[in-house]
């Protein structure tokens, strides 16, 4: 029919706050390493600032835009919560390696693969949202877009203050961002779980009725 869950029992479900979760550590893990991929690269390998908006952000971009044609592709194939949760560990790999790295090649190969552990995040979390909340509605992908965008914004200028208190070493900024794709996976996993009880409770009641309809048929 088209029409969407009120308002307030779209917020009393906890489904839609841990939706949020993801939305905002995806938000922010995706544009946290996009923003300061170019600075990263100037600050780790000592170029200009010419070949580090070249060699940051377009790797970045490149690697994201490759995740995302492949499950584009494979997504029938695969399983999206646990594709997303793979993707997940990937960019706390990625975040640990461009924040802690001794070789700067090492720090920018952790940024430029971090884009494609984030590939599928932003639009893999709306999908997720329409699959366990299809009576979610336009509020909830209103939501959802706000969260994306606050953890977007609040991200990056976190990172950025940290850096400057920390004398203008971006490295520890990046890795206390590394707390986004932690709670992310974290957030998935609890997700997982929810959906693999649910669906071993459906198991277990459709063999009820099964057996519950054969002995009626017996008698």
């Amino acid at each position: 029919d088209g029409e969407g869950l009120p308002l307030r029992k779209l917020l009393r479900l906890p489904l839609m706050w841990m939706m949020i979760l993801l939305m905002i550590c995806s938000g922010a893990s995706e544009t946290t390493m996009a923003q300061w991929a170019s600075a990263f690269t100037e600050s780790a390998l000592g170029v200009s600032k010419t070949i580090g908006d070249l060699a940051g952000p377009c790797l970045f971009a490149f690697f994201m835009g490759i995740s995302r044609m492949l499950y584009g592709k494979l997504s029938e194939k695969l399983n999206l919560a646990k594709t997303m949760l793979m993707s997940g560990l990937l960019c706390m790999a990625c975040y640990l390696l461009a924040s802690l790295a001794p070789m700067p090649v090492l720090g920018l190969a952790g940024c430029a693969l971090c884009g494609f552990s984030v590939g599928i995040m932003w639009p893999g979390t709306i999908s997720l949202s329409s699959q366990k909340c299809p009576k979610g509605g336009t509020a909830m992908f209103a939501f959802l877009a706000l969260a994306g965008d606050l953890g977007g914004t609040v991200s990056p200028a976190m990172v950025g203050s940290l850096s400057e208190m920390a004398g203008g070493n971006l490295k520890i900024g990046l890795l206390t961002a590394t707390v986004f794709p932690i709670l992310l996976v974290a957030g998935l996993l609890v997700l997982n779980r929810r959906i693999r009880c649910s669906t071993n409770h459906k198991a277990i009641v459709s063999t009820f009725a099964v057996c519950h309809e054969g002995r009626n048929d017996s008698v």
